[in-house]
């Protein structure tokens, strides 16, 4: 009996489709204050239904780059475009744009549900409507027994979620969200992530976060872009941002990671062999740059991409020795810093797979590191 297949699960990706039109498009946008660029001649394009991170070092422009969407700021040179609508001259509240900012701005005296409904009372929502949409608001965001309750009768986390439901109520375009977790706790900053990513999912509004935080960053966005002083420096989905940054910044702003500098001794058929030390073998590694002999790089390998082993593994592509300076036992994972000839240090993260009884090293151990030619990312910028 002959069967289909089933069709694979279609992937979001709008911008790999060269015909798909972004929702948003900053062309060419330069933002000044005074003598002082703090955006400088971007362009970017954002989809519909994406949950987009800007992320960054204070600073590095993000938090200016959304007040120019939101209408608070005006770009010195450059156009944005919402939907195909050049957003010059248009004001904050004629844009169907909505912002929800780190401290939530809940009004004190007014409950749950009239905060809610506060800014549904000023719109054209006929007022026979808006109770009902209140009521779905309050579902959405699990609220609905809290109705009746003030702001401060309630929890940080419900207040953040209050603030949310708020800012969806008059079913914006675009969610503009500046920092919002950063007042929570960590356990309840990580559940909270997932609420929102949740909602995001169920409404196909397009989310755009301002956050500092790389691991909200990562969990959270569809795409992220890398910031700093005022550039993009890379925009990508968060797998493409961790296993292939296009640079030493990137590499190193994202998560942890080993930067070994080196110099080229040969490079062919996609492979490289850096040399980082003298008197000990070549580093290989893989890549799809053309590379010559004597170019200065470096090589960025995440820590837990890193073995840690008593003895040089007989099949290891790249197998360095050292001597274990330091440990740390974070509970999921022991971390071990681990010297190597000419001083450097790398960092190696192993997962506790078992209950912790005895190390398999401790200090001064003699140990082999060893990784795949594809764990390390060689880097030229």
């Amino acid at each position: 009996m002959n069967s289909t297949p089933a069709a694979a699960t279609d992937v979001f990706a709008p911008w790999e489709d060269p015909g798909a039109t972004p929702l948003i498009r900053f062309d060419h946008v330069t933002k000044r204050f005074g003598s002082f660029t703090a955006i400088d001649d971007l362009s970017l394009d954002i989809y519909e239904r994406e949950f987009f991170a800007l992320l960054g070092p204070s600073g590095c422009g993000k938090t200016t780059l959304m007040r120019m969407l939101a209408g608070f700021e005006t770009p010195t040179e450059g156009t944005i475009t919402l939907g195909g609508q050049d957003l010059a001259g248009v004001p904050p509240n004629k844009r169907p744009v909505n912002m929800m900012f780190q401290s939530y701005a809940l009004f004190p005296h007014l409950t749950v549900a009239d905060n809610i409904a506060f800014g549904l009372k000023r719109s054209d929502m006929p007022k026979s409507e808006i109770a009902g949409r209140v009521d779905e608001m309050l579902a959405l965001v699990q609220l609905s027994k809290f109705a009746g309750r003030k702001p401060h009768q309630i929890s940080g986390g419900q207040r953040q979620r209050v603030a949310l439901a708020r800012a969806l109520a008059k079913a914006p375009k675009l969610l503009l969200l500046d920092e919002p977790l950063a007042a929570l706790d960590k356990k309840l900053r990580e559940e909270t992530q997932f609420e929102l990513m949740d909602i995001q999912e169920k409404l196909g509004t397009t989310f755009v976060i301002v956050t500092h935080d790389q691991e909200e960053a990562m969990t959270v966005a569809s795409r992220v872009a890398v910031m700093d002083h005022g550039r993009l420096v890379q925009v990508a989905t968060p797998e493409v941002i961790y296993e292939q940054p296009n640079s030493r910044y990137v590499a190193d702003f994202i998560g942890d990671v080993n930067l070994i500098e080196g110099t080229v001794f040969e490079c062919t058929g996609g492979k490289c062999r850096i040399k980082w030390a003298d008197g000990v073998d070549p580093i290989t590694a893989a890549t799809s740059g053309t590379l010559n002999k004597g170019d200065s790089c470096c090589i960025a390998v995440r820590p837990e991409k890193l073995a840690i082993s008593a003895e040089r593994p007989a099949d290891a592509v790249n197998a360095l020795s050292g001597k274990v300076l330091d440990i740390g036992y974070l509970g999921n994972i022991s971390t071990y810093h681990v010297g190597m000839p000419g001083g450097r240090i790398l960092k190696v993260q192993v997962a506790n797979r078992n209950r912790l009884t005895r190390r398999p090293f401790t200090w001064d151990d003699e140990v082999w590191i060893s990784f795949t030619e594809t764990a390390a990312v060689v880097l030229t910028s």
